[in-house]
């Protein structure tokens, strides 16, 4: 079966090393372009070491860039990890299609920040889900679906490098054997049962101390190891990353105390542990942190 593998970054390259492991017929490997000044991809690195062609539209809304999918003369797309929107006209170019990975139990999480959301909910479960994209925003038909568990102090990338992310490899596999073998499944997505966010970003990661603890804990671990969930502190942006919550009352935003653990700040409700953060320099103790900028017991955190 001729294939044609789309995606991007260590996901992208991880799926391809299946496939070649297995001795599949890889046409060719699209991903995103290469910005100047910016290294290139890990996936084109990898695909040009294994002397597979490889392709990089700028946008896949172009006569010719349908053109060059039509060209591979494909039987499936395989999009692991793709962030460039692909109109159907491309996504239907090859005998069977198009599939595509997304990290979230569609119709749940739709959208391009789908594992940091529900842990930012404080969810206990997510997923992923293998289905064919159309043109709209991850709406197509599910083939397949995993779920996994979301522990209580899981950070995003626990959940994404842990869980989501091996397991998507293998759902990727498994996708293109059940296409190999006829097997042909789409089940319409319930889109009034679903959900879609947008980016969580710096203005999503920004923590509020007089918001419930488990809101603050919540926001941190969705915010870690990206976008960085941040405060500001003596007129300075913090990002903080390893933390635990722990309980005790108090004045939300208040440092209660600094020490060879940690920086711990009252929120409503309970403390959070700070244990790993970054300011000007890179990630370091919150602890070494807190020395070097003279944060004490007392000090007040803003919102």
């Amino acid at each position: 079966m001729r294939i044609v593998l789309h995606g991007q970054q260590a996901f992208g390259q991880a799926v391809l090393e299946k496939l070649l492991e297995r001795g599949e017929d890889v046409v060719a490997v699209c991903c995103a372009p290469t910005k100047e000044g910016k290294p290139e991809d890990v996936l084109a690195t990898y695909a040009r070491e294994k002397g597979l062609p490889v392709h990089q539209p700028a946008s896949w809304k172009t006569p010719e860039a349908l053109a060059l999918m039509e060209s591979f003369k494909a039987d499936v797309c395989m999009m692991a990890y793709v962030l460039l929107f692909v109109p159907e006209a491309v996504l239907n170019a090859p005998k069977y299609g198009t599939f595509q990975y997304h990290p979230s139990l569609c119709p749940l999480h739709r959208g391009p920040s789908s594992i940091n959301w529900p842990i930012a909910m404080g969810k206990d479960r997510t997923g992923l889900s293998i289905f064919w994209p159309d043109d709209g925003l991850d709406e197509g038909p599910i083939m397949l679906q995993k779920t996994c568990a979301i522990g209580p102090d899981e950070t995003l990338g626990d959940v994404y490098f842990k869980k989501l992310f091996p397991m998507g490899v293998d759902a990727m596999l498994e996708g293109l054997d059940l296409v190999k073998s006829g097997v042909i499944i789409k089940h319409d997505q319930r889109l009034d049962d679903g959900t879609y966010e947008g980016w969580f970003g710096k203005k999503e990661a920004k923590l509020d101390w007089s918001a419930p603890v488990d809101t603050v804990y919540n926001t941190i671990r969705a915010a870690n190891p990206a976008p960085g969930a941040w405060t500001m502190v003596q007129g300075q942006e913090l990002k903080i990353y390893d933390s635990a919550m722990i309980d005790g009352a108090g004045t939300p935003g208040e440092v209660v105390s600094v020490s060879d653990e940690g920086v711990t700040v009252q929120a409503n409700g309970g403390r959070i542990l700070i244990k790993r953060v970054r300011a000007d320099e890179g990630k370091i103790p919150a602890v070494e942190w807190a020395n070097k900028a003279g944060i004490t017991a007392g000090i007040t955190l803003r919102q």
